[in-house]
């Protein structure tokens, strides 16, 4: 079950067009890491000049990648909550929030100069506080095994998320396809042995 959130201010346009251009480099980064701020700036449909208007070097571009995809996946997070009536509800509904930003939860992980910065890490230890929690709370209720520790669940849940953003973007799953797979797999692996 979703939140129902506060509209948020309306962003500033410098605001929208950082954004974009965060989220367009995203993208590239992750199909070509070594990609250059030029392929960047020509990919967000800017010129250089402009792209250095936001980000004065490379470094601070990824410094910035990092925390923007932590706003993302913490936003995503903070609209799934958890109804203590309908506990294994949160597993799908978490990965429903989550298939969509599969880049920015591959960018938190997979980039060196995000997890090489104490800010972004500090940041991305808050981001996945509540899911942890709610993790817990799930083996408490006895939907996950209770020798499971949360951050293998998260481990867990963070591969199948992966693999199904991969198996979306070559086109071999559904997007809605992988929710269902996701959450299915996630809960029938951590879920009790039901063989006994």
């Amino acid at each position: 079950m979703r939140k129902t959130s506060v509209p948020a201010r309306p962003a500033q346009p410098n605001q929208i067009r950082m954004n974009h251009i965060l989220d367009t480099a995203t993208g590239l980064l992750i199909e070509k890491p070594n990609a250059s701020l030029n392929e960047i700036a020509q990919q967000a449909g800017i010129g250089i000049a402009t792209l250095h208007r936001y980000v004065e070097s490379r470094e601070q571009l990824m410094v910035r990648l990092g925390f923007r995809a932590i706003e993302v996946v913490r936003t995503a997070i903070a609209g799934v909550a958890f109804d203590e009536e309908q506990a294994e509800r949160y597993v799908t509904d978490l990965i429903e929030a989550l298939v969509p930003l599969g880049d920015k939860v591959h960018f938190l992980v997979h980039d060196a100069s995000v997890n090489e910065n104490p800010e972004i890490e500090q940041a991305y230890e808050k981001l996945r506080q509540p899911v942890m929690e709610a993790f817990e709370r799930l083996r408490e209720r006895g939907v996950f095994r209770a020798e499971l520790q949360p951050e293998w669940m998260w481990g867990t849940a963070y591969s199948l998320l992966f693999l199904a953003w991969e198996q979306i973007r070559a086109g071999v799953l559904a997007p809605r396809a992988a929710v269902s797979l996701v959450a299915d797999t996630l809960c029938r692996g951590l879920g009790p042995d039901r063989r006994r």
